[in-house]
């Protein structure tokens, strides 16, 4: 059965009239599932998806461990538009995700959970929740889950294809939680006079081999603190 709360936030969403999307109780719905984090990544115009909004304090982190490695549950559900339930982050082996299992437990995360927001062929994003413990979601979490997602998804479909669409804050808010990621991207790309996605690899390889969030990366490049040339050769 639905969480009442759960349920009057799903009806809200699917009858809000105003400008972009009724804002996300994330704490609210953290709780309700019984989470210790939740995430939202949403895609645009095919790009990868990316954070936008968060609650918890392990979230951000473990969504930018998986953008300097390039790989996870996020990126996967929201790729492949697959759910992805992972009660216990020490039962994955390395083939997968290579280095991504320890790193997550290293967060003090031990379950993952990740709903895609997909309609159809069209992928959209996901909604990705931890736990710092390991353990499945009961039914009724599960479920709550899988309709938050699957109306979330409807709501962002239905706000893009509108013929006058109003702004939609989630997609079109210049705070996004990796802005900067691309900024610093486009900015090494016409230092180095390279491809975006060459410059991303090199921002993230920076980030990877010196242990540091890719994010905080990004502003050292943006701040010209830090300065890649083309010595600066990403692994193969």
């Amino acid at each position: 059965m639905t969480h009442p709360v759960m349920k009057a936030y799903l009806s809200a969403l699917s009858t809000h009239t105003g400008p972009g999307m009724a804002p996300l109780p994330l704490a609210a719905c953290t709780d309700m599932l019984g989470l210790d984090g939740l995430g939202l990544l949403l895609s645009r115009n095919d790009h990868p998806a990316e954070l936008v909004q968060s609650h918890g304090e392990r979230t951000a982190a473990l969504e930018d461990l998986q953008q300097v490695q390039g790989q996870g549950p996020s990126l996967d559900a929201a790729h492949h538009g697959t759910l992805l339930l992972l009660p216990d982050v020490a039962h994955l082996t390395a083939d997968r995700w290579p280095g991504l299992p320890a790193a997550i437990e290293a967060l003090d995360v031990h379950a993952v959970f990740s709903f895609p927001l997909r309609i159809g062929v069209i992928a959209l994003g996901v909604l990705t929740g931890h736990r710092t413990r390991p353990g499945p979601l009961d039914t009724d979490q599960l479920a709550d889950a899988v309709g938050l997602a699957d109306t979330l998804a409807q709501i962002v479909i239905t706000a893009a294809v509108r013929p006058e669409p109003a702004r939609i804050a989630l997609l079109d808010e210049p705070g996004l939680h990796f802005a900067e990621v691309h900024q610093a991207t486009g900015m090494l790309a016409a230092q180095l006079d390279i491809r975006s996605d060459q410059a991303l690899i090199r921002l993230r390889a920076h980030a990877f081999s010196h242990g540091r969030p890719l994010l905080d990366v990004a502003r050292d490049v943006l701040a010209r603190r830090l300065h890649l040339d083309r010595n600066d050769t990403p692994p193969s």
